[in-house]
């Protein structure tokens, strides 16, 4: 609980410090502008709220690791990925959409806060405990803290403890470890296909490398 609150505190962070003319940048995430990136997390803060507020009776069918599925490459044609990038062209100014992700993130980690992590949700048809729900996140949280700074090399890099805890969720998903020489930020981005392996790393993969990346949905 306390990872999901540090994850998401330094993730909404590092978007209000960034200067107006970086919402137009591109992202770690393919055919999105960082404002692009931003919009979903404001979507992503609603979900959060959303499954805190839906209490279910019946017994866990998922856990912080199993929460995850593995996905196709995305192609660009989701319907949803094309709305986001009008949402948050239409919000014009990034002040709004930095006011917007500000507003509705607090209320997600306070949320997150006051829940109760025994207590069970539901959300996308499965039932969970609301930490396992937030651990889950924690690797949402750090991927897309990943994406935000992709092209920006000033901005605040995720906590380390959440690389830390994002690597060992991403390695029981996948149910192999990556080589100890690569670092957690690597880990990550080399694992969900945000950067491909160096030959050194491919090599260290060995025939691992051929089931990258791991595209989670």
């Amino acid at each position: 609980m306390d990872l999901f609150s540090r994850s998401w505190t330094a993730l909404r962070t590092a978007v209000a410090e960034l200067p107006d003319a970086d919402f137009a940048r591109p992202s770690g995430c393919t055919g999105w502008l960082v404002r692009d990136l931003v919009c979903h997390l404001v979507i992503d803060a609603q979900d959060v709220l959303i499954t805190l507020a839906t209490p279910a009776e019946s017994e866990p069918t998922r856990d912080a690791v199993t929460y995850w599925d593995i996905v196709e490459t995305p192609t660009g044609d989701d319907p949803l990925d094309a709305l986001i990038v009008r949402l948050a062209a239409a919000y014009e100014e990034p002040g709004l959409l930095k006011f917007h992700l500000d507003d509705v993130g607090s209320a997600a980690g306070r949320a997150a806060g006051l829940a109760d992590p025994t207590a069970r949700v539901g959300t996308r048809g499965q039932v969970l405990t609301a930490g396992d729900y937030l651990s889950a996140y924690v690797l949402e949280w750090t991927l897309h803290h990943l994406d935000l700074i992709a092209h920006l090399p000033d901005a605040a890099e995720p906590p380390a403890e959440g690389l830390a805890r994002s690597r060992e969720l991403l390695e029981r998903i996948a149910g192999a470890a990556f080589p100890a020489s690569f670092s957690d930020k690597d880990a990550l981005l080399i694992g969900t296909g945000r950067r491909a392996p160096s030959a050194a790393e491919k090599a260290e993969l060995g025939e691992w490398a051929a089931k990258l990346p791991l595209v989670l949905g």
